[in-house]
């Protein structure tokens, strides 16, 4: 399997598919770079060349005690750019990744960068403070730390088959195969590293990070994101940006790469493209 070193020792698995201009995917909490698939195989059919990786402690990347912070995954990531010597790349990132995509191009600078897009992203911050109101109580990622110390198995499959493709939601129709998988991604990455995740994405504050962006950044957010609420994300990342472009889906969840593929693929195309 491909992996690079860290400078700490630390093993991080990746794909890399293809040639052309590099597109490179960051994934969400707890999955895996397999939570990328309808992405990088359409930009891979459609001549780009395709890369993503395992965050360090999940999918088949070390199951290390440390390092599950927001800075170390800027420096992997920036690790594995360097390691491909990546130029012109286009970053994507969702959810917790958006964070990391957003923290890497801040602590790392531009050289390699030409454009970024977030999608369902944690950005600027999750967490409730006085500056923040409306972010979620602290208490809300205590408890998802506490399920995830219990009994990880049931907590991954009940967040899957409910709030993160909005299968909760009247008519919805769950596809068992995609509840699945995103269990099978979770339960490959290692307990310490998600249950210390669970700070890096709620409590880091990206908003000095945003404002240091001068790349092009597409912004893409459901409206019904029950994971991370639509009003204290996408909206405040876009003003913050330099050159943010806002774009708001009706109706879409939080897992809305998987769920709504062929709608977030173009979009992406179009603003790659552009």
């Amino acid at each position: 399997m491909p992996t690079i070193t860290t400078k700490d020792g630390v093993e991080i698995f990746y794909k890399d598919w293809g040639k052309g201009q590099p597109i490179v995917f960051s994934h969400g909490w707890p999955l895996s770079a397999d939570d990328w698939d309808a992405q990088m195989m359409f930009f891979l059919n459609n001549g780009f060349r395709v890369i993503a990786h395992d965050r360090r402690g999940h999918g088949r990347s070390s199951q290390v005690a440390d390092g599950h912070d927001m800075d170390h995954y800027a420096d992997d990531l920036a690790a594995l750019t360097a390691h491909l010597d990546l130029k012109n790349a286009v970053h994507v990132g969702h959810s917790t990744g958006g964070g990391e995509v957003v923290h890497y191009i801040a602590r790392h600078g531009e050289s390699r960068v030409a454009k970024a897009a977030i999608i369902a992203a944690v950005p600027p911050l999750m967490v409730q403070t006085p500056a923040n109101p409306g972010g979620l109580p602290k208490a809300v990622f205590d408890d998802f730390q506490a399920q995830v110390a219990a009994n990880r198995s049931q907590f991954y499959r009940d967040v899957a088959a409910g709030p993160f493709y909005g299968y909760n939601r009247p008519g919805a129709k769950p596809s068992e195969a995609v509840i699945e998988n995103w269990w099978r991604q979770g339960m490959m990455g290692g307990a310490k590293a998600h249950y210390d995740g669970i700070v890096a994405f709620s409590q880091t504050d990206f908003t000095e990070d945003l404002k240091k962006i001068n790349v092009p950044v597409l912004v893409m957010h459901g409206d019904d994101d029950q994971i991370v609420p639509y009003a204290d994300s996408a909206p405040l990342s876009a003003k913050l940006l330099k050159n943010g472009t806002l774009k708001t889906y009706k109706g879409f969840p939080h897992g809305m790469p998987t769920t709504e593929a062929a709608t977030i693929n173009a979009d992406l195309l179009a603003f790659i493209k552009s």
